[in-house]
């Protein structure tokens, strides 16, 4: 496995272009924690009011220790940590999928998430100037625990002809 790719910093410099990219590439992002007003904004956001994500009595008789996170949102943050590292901002041109997500740990209200991805497909098309980069990601809680694993895909733009 390769070192993992320093990400540029967010903040007007702009991402990878499509060239930039390699196969095994490994990219990290900074954590984020998932908060109960995360939850509630998504319940009012999608209209999942499913009791598992608004009522803690409720989860607990279902055998966990407290309300869950949708699994849609937890997949959000993901996609938002990946956009977090740099390498995206300014040279995407448009998400082009997710595939083979799976839910495997449930996130709790508190739990910080990251997200490490490994570039596992580059395909480029000359006649759009962009190539498609797949990244499969695997986001983990605060104890190292993987929760979500699965593969985005992104178009992003060719460097421009001098």
């Amino acid at each position: 496995m390769r070192a993992p790719v320093p990400a540029r910093p967010s903040g007007g410099i702009m991402g990878r272009y499509f060239e930039e990219f390699n196969t095994g590439d490994v990219i990290e992002s900074p954590s984020r924690v998932v908060t109960a007003e995360d939850i509630d904004t998504f319940v009012r956001l999608t209209g999942d009011n499913n009791r598992l994500h608004t009522d803690d009595a409720f989860a607990q008789s279902q055998g966990f220790p407290r309300r869950i996170a949708h699994g849609a949102l937890v997949l959000s943050v993901a996609t938002g940590l990946a956009w977090q590292t740099g390498i995206l901002e300014d040279t995407t041109r448009a998400f082009r999928g997710i595939t083979d997500w799976k839910f495997t740990l449930p996130v709790h209200p508190g739990d910080a998430i990251r997200i490490r991805g490994t570039i596992t497909e580059l395909k480029a098309y000359p006649r759009m100037k962009s190539g498609a980069v797949s990244i499969g990601i695997t986001a983990m809680n605060d104890a190292g625990q993987t929760v979500c694993t699965g593969s985005l895909s992104m178009l992003m733009a060719m460097r421009p002809a001098d």
